[in-house]
């Protein structure tokens, strides 16, 4: 039996509309007319239907949530009627034109809506759960992409400008009470049983800025003879994760994401990797910490101070072999057969035997004396000994916690690359931000929970008040 066939409905409290009833009667009707030779009209036909029935039923519950009374109370503050009048509503069915009226406090400027706050309108325009899509749908496509996808599905068909305005506000709301939220979307989070060790990682990722001062930095360049081309009107944007590991080094659970757009010193991305790995580890004391990052002395600096005692740090294995691809192209010719032997087996002796490091250093301060002009093999040999006590990869292997920051690598072009590095984009730090704030949430499978608390910033108890109620309560705004 088909929903169509369901005896049950024509007796839901909405069928006192007789539009509910005309358009279900003829989705029926459809139903029995059948498909005929084009199935494809036949399908657009009934979703155009299904589309205006639901946007129909969800403006009769609107309507009856309206409140038309002398005076209403919100948050233990009087507001006083002071007009009726429609206003267009966004449901994932499409458009409603809804009657309802509005409050205003005394000495206030500004109007409520008890119908929206009772409904948790979202913007005064977007019902929760239409707001919630196309929040969600920006947060993977550009606005023009994602209208052109509404049009195409059929519904709801913001315009591109509404989708570029929603979730900068949202952003705006969320980073008001980031902490907040933050701990209340994680509170639910479980660390997986079979996990050992938790990865902790950080990086960079040069985005393009609206105000990047692009041209007055080119033409500084070319004061200076210096060459113009390049990433000009960048800045570095930062991202972490959190990944777990079992006892054999392969990763569980989901990956905690997160992104910011450019401040000095990482400084929110780097509390907030403190309160996850914090709720972690008050569930699960037990588990290894291992920082991954590549060599960014700023991000070693933050891991002495900021990971628990015993934590082990490591240098990603590949950032390594490549510094080690250098040398070994400045002492033996760039590319070179003989460069390319040698880097091959250097790099598997520094990868798999335990005391690879030390003999890779062996090699490089061995060609350092054969070469003693060439700068590129001493910086190296320097990075190398430097950083010897991160590059214990056999060791970590062993203990199944991982060598790479592939995590985070990942995290770097699916968060920023892929959706904020298009040709001709430009960003600000708030319109930015709201991108990576939930495309952050949707990767790491956050985002229904966190709209949940989101949402509900939105919805207030309204008590309606007859007209001879008493004055408590009422304060100017």
């Amino acid at each position: 039996m088909t929903a169509l066939h369901i005896a049950a409905a024509p007796t839901t409290r909405y069928t006192r509309s007789s539009a509910s009833a005309s358009l279900f009667d003829a989705l029926v009707a459809l139903r029995a007319e059948g498909p005929g030779d084009d199935f494809a009209a036949f399908e657009r036909r009934v979703r155009a239907l299904v589309m205006e029935l639901e946007t129909e039923v969800l403006g009769e519950a609107l309507r009856e949530l309206d409140i038309d009374a002398p005076a209403v109370r919100v948050g233990g503050k009087t507001y006083r009627q002071v007009v009726r009048c429609s206003a267009n509503y966004l449901t994932r069915g499409g458009e409603v034109r809804v009657e309802r009226s509005l409050y205003r406090a005394p000495g206030a400027s500004r109007a409520i809506c008890p119908m929206e706050l009772r409904a948790g309108i979202v913007e005064s325009y977007w019902t929760p759960e239409a707001a919630a899509l196309a929040t969600w749908a920006v947060a993977h496509l550009t606005p023009q992409e994602a209208s052109e996808l509404f049009e195409r599905t059929g519904g709801m068909t913001p315009s591109r400008s509404a989708l570029d305005r929603l979730p900068k506000a949202l952003s705006e709301r969320w980073e008001e009470q980031r902490p907040r939220f933050e701990e209340m979307v994680r509170a639910g989070e479980q660390v997986p049983e079979t996990a050992v060790s938790v990865g902790v990682s950080l990086d960079g990722v040069m985005v393009p800025m609206k105000t990047g001062q692009r041209q007055e930095k080119r033409a500084a360049a070319r004061a200076a003879g210096k060459d113009t081309r390049g990433p000009a009107g960048f800045r570095e944007a930062a991202c972490g994760t959190l990944s777990f590991y079992d006892q054999e080094g392969d990763r569980v659970g989901d990956v905690v994401y997160l992104g910011r757009m450019p401040q000095k010193g990482k400084r929110v991305l780097k509390e907030t990797l403190e309160d996850e790995l914090a709720h972690i580890l008050a569930q699960r004391p037990s588990l290894h910490v291992v920082g991954v990052a590549d060599g960014a002395r700023d991000n070693w600096r933050w891991f002495e101070e900021a990971l628990p005692h015993g934590s082990s740090e490591v240098l990603d294995f590949f950032h390594a072999a490549e510094h080690l691809r250098r040398a070994l192209d400045s002492a033996h010719g760039e590319n070179s057969p003989k460069a390319r032997a040698e880097f091959e087996r250097l790099r598997l002796l520094m990868r798999d035997h335990q005391a690879g490091v030390d003999k890779v250093i062996n090699a490089l301060a061995y060609q350092r004396r054969r070469w003693p002009r060439r700068k590129k093999i001493a910086q190296e040999l320097n990075y190398f000994r430097r950083n010897r006590h991160r590059m214990q990869y056999a060791a970590t292997k062993a203990a199944g916690m991982p060598i790479g920051s592939g995590v985070v690598e990942a995290a770097n072009k699916t968060l920023v690359t892929v959706r904020m590095k298009r040709s001709g984009a430009r960003w600000s730090i708030e319109g930015g931000q709201a991108i990576l704030t939930f495309r952050s949430l949707a990767k790491a499978r956050r985002f229904d929970r966190a709209w949940q608390h989101l949402a509900g910033t939105y919805e207030m108890h309204v008590e309606a008040l007859p007209a001879a109620s008493p004055q408590h309560g009422e304060v100017a705004a």
